[in-house]
């Protein structure tokens, strides 16, 4: 009788439409500096048709070993929602042979690096750019993480909201018949 109840639960923890797993948003990042800055920051403008934003490092943050110096710019990022976020997300696996390894993915997120631009199905090479990478980040959630990020009554969320490595391979599995590594 008790072994009923749990598996009775399960099927309803699994039915409850609060509980599937999308994607939020795609984030899209090229580290440089100087003229490099530049033309990362014209890379991920040319994919998405968006503006990049500068990123800098702390007012605080010295790395002598790598000559980072406060407020220093070191990158360029875009953070995609909605459709064309999918849209694109589907032509980034295309490049990567829609394969991803296991230890690219965490709760609630995974990654992966694309080394070259023109690996992108109908992108040319641009003379300005030249021949660099950019990494793409993707979020997911769950319905109700509104509680957390609003700014009246905020809330806190439990770990069972937050979504999990094989749920994210199981959903990646079914919607773009990616490979896990």
């Amino acid at each position: 009788m008790n072994q009923k109840l749990e598996t009775q639960k399960k099927i309803n923890k699994m039915e409850n439409p609060m509980r599937k797993p999308f994607i939020s948003k795609i984030v899209l990042s090229a580290g440089a500096t100087g003229a490099e800055l530049e033309k990362s920051s014209k890379l991920l403008e040319m994919l998405t048709g968006m503006k990049a934003k500068i990123t800098k490092s702390g007012p605080r943050s010295r790395i002598p070993a790598f000559d980072v110096k406060p407020s220093m710019p070191l990158g360029a990022i875009i953070t995609i929602r909605g459709e064309k976020a999918l849209m694109l997300l589907k032509r980034f696996l295309g490049t990567i042979d829609n394969t991803i390894k296991e230890n690219q993915v965490s709760n609630n997120t995974f990654s992966f690096g694309i080394k070259e631009y023109i690996d992108i199905p109908e992108i040319e090479y641009v003379r300005e750019i030249g021949i660099r990478g950019f990494n793409v980040t993707v979020t997911f959630e769950r319905k109700g993480v509104r509680v957390k990020k609003r700014k009246i009554k905020r809330g806190k969320l439990p770990k069972k909201q937050h979504v999990t490595k094989k749920e994210i391979i199981k959903f990646m599995e079914e919607k773009f018949k990616t490979n896990f590594v």
